[in-house]
């Protein structure tokens, strides 16, 4: 390759990350403003209050794996609370942290979520039960996710950290305990995704609550869905 063509093939090079960067860079703020805007007409409109949950499709490495398992688009889960005049997303990710919840819509799956309640949250989730659920997850806060599943609380995925903070704080069990067992581990994706977490030894008898199990609780009902 001579001298000009190789700088000529360095600058076509550059000139395709630019607009590539530049593209992606565009997309994730037009999200990211789209979101904004929700999160406000959510709050005015009274269709979001702490204790609610949120569902979308995540943009995982895992995530079709989930979606294959449990027969359900949605991946991916976490708790709303209000911080004052903003609302968050408590969930567990690397690490278990709160999100504000306008990005954390952004980040999903075009930005699609699903919002589900407690069919008699105006009762249960009094202002001391609300702070009741915040103090069983502060002991989770900053913990790593959970990446094999396991019911212990050394580490924690989404659907599990919902699990506990309704039960241990309210004595309500959202959603039906499973075990791996339960699932269809036969698809491809799904073999190999367990192969790298589990080798040959898959603890089949170990714990587990799925986001389907949660999203389809019959204790909730949707309130929004985008």
């Amino acid at each position: 390759m001579t001298g000009k063509k190789f700088f000529l093939f360095i600058a076509l090079t550059a000139l395709v990350v630019v607009i590539v960067f530049g593209k992606h860079y565009y997309d994730s703020r037009h999200r990211f403003e789209i979101a904004t805007k929700e999160v406000k007409e959510l709050a005015d409109k009274d269709e979001i209050r702490s204790g609610d949950i949120i569902f979308q499709t995540s943009l995982s490495a895992q995530s079709k794996a989930i979606q294959l398992v449990t027969k359900s688009k949605y991946s991916h889960c976490g708790l709303i609370y209000k911080d004052g005049n903003d609302y968050f997303v408590f969930e567990a990710v690397q690490p278990v942290k709160r999100t504000p919840l306008d990005k954390w819509i952004a980040r999903g799956q075009s930005g699609k979520y699903v919002i589900k309640r407690l069919k008699n949250a105006d009762q249960v989730l009094t202002p001391t039960t609300l702070d009741k659920m915040k103090q069983e997850g502060e002991k989770f806060n900053g913990k790593n996710y959970d990446l094999t599943f396991e019911w212990t609380d050394d580490k924690i995925y989404c659907s599990e950290l919902i699990w506990k903070v309704y039960q241990r704080a309210t004595g309500i069990e959202v959603g039906k305990l499973q075990k791996l067992a339960d699932f269809d581990l036969t698809n491809e994706t799904v073999k190999k995704k367990m192969h790298e977490r589990y080798g040959d030894k898959i603890p089949m008898d170990e714990i587990v609550i799925s986001p389907a199990s949660i999203f389809d609780s019959e204790l909730l009902t949707t309130v929004k869905e985008n």
